[in-house]
């Protein structure tokens, strides 16, 4: 903790702070971390939940503790000279048990107090020009999560009373940010019609899973239902995904897509697309806790394709910015205003947004770079020096952990060429590369990239394939540096590895 007995002009008063976070996440962490370290500076992280936000808990953490068993049991299966692979379910749930802490944020809490930021439990609430209220979290104050019901379920770790950094749940307080607040609340999940009263599983309950359906629907065709769907079906579960659009993956290069789809299918979920829900019944609702089936058997009205009856539906239709109860009010800001930008435009000079809150990219990895960036800037301001240039245009990797995994960045060749970029793709088999090969028998896949004709720099590149997550960020480089793809050729891969692609896309 910051030592609060100098009296120097940025020494802290019980309620004074230079940076107040709202949101405990990884964005919020990196946001307030970059502004005060190296310096005297204070910052207090403001949180209802658990300390380490949903990716620690809940979404990436144990969704890949979860597939990657999965993974190494199905290339065991298409290995020669490997033989006995299985899955065990409960050591499989226990390796999650542990990836989360057992929902125990202790951890995330003490990284806090090392970084010297005080972690305030409650609900954040903005009440004027720099200011925050602090309610208790059992206030019934609007919670920025309301939307998704299973949010919180499985409670804070508990306070225990003797640690500054876990703060006082007790009584509300009002703190107020010398130089900045940071709203930081992430996402909810979206819960549509017909499933509202139905109290379904959500990627909570998906990552948090303790009961394994017979039965499950899998509503949406994005990363969480994909993946959700693979370990589902590894676990034993009947799996139904139901897909309103054409293709799994949209935001993908059709043949990503296409690829999740057939191996989804080679898994034994039953994929189907352009299939809405028109109606969902369940007679007996239960609140049953995380990740427990939540009652009776779901009865399913299709379009096309009759009635489907399940003993559980995940809903997996997208997440939208959690901005209720947030006090955004208070100083006359719209939540639009929070749409796409970190600071500036409607905002005040003090107020910041990182994360899933401003609706740029619901991703971990991209909450903690616009905290990073946002925690220097602040800090820039604070000290009066120059401040940091502000990229523009900067690609959003992302990968899909499937089998087979699916990793891209930057531009597909559809937004390359509605951006009205004159472009070349370049295609390769994932296993001309010898190294491709060597990881499955049965290894298969494609790789792209999208290739600007004018100033020849990649635009945009897409793997399918075993392990192609490790390829993704030498695309994410050439992207940044816009480096020519003539000049890739000088960049030699080892041999025999499945980076050799690159020389099959460039050097045919």
């Amino acid at each position: 903790m910051p030592d609060t007995s100098n009296t120097s002009a940025n020494a802290p008063t019980a309620d004074e702070f230079d940076v107040v976070v709202i949101g405990a996440g990884p964005a919020g962490e990196n946001a307030a971390d970059f502004a005060i370290r190296g310096s005297d500076r204070t910052a207090a992280i403001v949180e209802t939940e658990l300390i380490g936000g949903e990716c620690s808990y809940y979404a990436c953490m144990p969704s890949k503790a979860l597939l990657r068993p999965v993974d190494v049991v199905h290339t065991a299966e298409h290995l020669g000279g490997v033989t006995g692979a299985r899955l065990d379910r409960a050591a499989l749930l226990a390796r999650r048990d542990d990836w989360v802490s057992h929902y125990d944020d202790s951890g995330q809490a003490h990284w806090a107090e090392q970084a010297g930021i005080t972690v305030l439990r409650g609900r954040g609430r903005i009440t004027g020009d720099r200011t925050v209220s602090v309610e208790p979290a059992d206030s019934g104050a609007g919670d920025p999560h309301d939307g998704d019901p299973h949010d919180g379920e499985s409670g804070d770790s508990g306070d225990d009373g003797d640690s500054a950094a876990r703060g006082d749940r007790r009584a509300a307080r009002t703190v107020r940010a010398r130089q900045a607040v940071v709203i930081a609340t992430g996402s909810t999940a979206v819960i549509p019609d017909p499933f509202t009263d139905l109290n379904p599983w959500t990627s909570r309950d998906a990552t948090g899973i303790v009961e394994v359906p017979d039965r499950i629907a899998v509503i949406g065709g994005g990363v969480v239902a994909c993946e959700a769907a693979t370990w589902l079906a590894a676990l034993g579960a009947t799996v139904t995904l139901l897909v309103r659009g054409n293709r799994l993956l949209a935001a993908a290069e059709p043949f990503a897509g296409d690829a999740v789809a057939d191996g989804l299918r080679a898994a034994g979920v039953d994929v189907r697309l352009d299939t809405a829900v028109r109606a969902a019944a369940r007679e007996e609702v239960a609140d049953t806790g995380l990740g427990k089936v939540h009652g009776g058997p779901v009865e399913l009205t299709l379009d096309p394709g009759g009635n489907l009856t399940v003993d559980e539906v995940l809903v997996a239709t997208g997440r939208r910015p959690a901005t209720a109860g947030i006090g955004l009010e208070t100083i006359g800001v719209d939540e639009k205003a929070l749409h796409g930008r970190t600071t500036g435009g409607e905002l005040p000079g003090w107020l910041y947004t990182v994360g899933d809150v401003n609706g740029v990219a619901p991703l971990t990895h991209w909450g903690k770079y616009q905290g990073r960036q946002v925690g220097r800037l602040i800090a820039a301001r604070a000290d009066g020096g120059p401040e940091p240039g502000q990229p523009h245009h900067v690609p959003v990797p992302q990968v899909v952990f499937t089998d087979p995994q699916v990793a891209w960045v930057g531009q597909t060749e559809q937004q390359a060429n509605d951006a009205g970029a004159s472009v070349r793709i370049l295609r390769a088999a994932y296993t001309s590369a010898a190294g491709a090969g060597l990881l499955r028998d049965d290894a298969a896949g494609t790789a792209q990239l999208v290739v600007d004709n004018d100033s020849g720099v990649l635009l945009g590149a897409t793997f399918v394939g075993p392990d192609v997550a490790e390829l993704l960020h030498a695309a994410t480089i050439a992207i940044v540096g816009k480096v020519p793809v003539e000049a890739l050729r000088d960049a030699v891969p080892s041999y025999p590895t499945a980076s050799e692609v690159w020389l099959r896309l460039i050097d045919p």
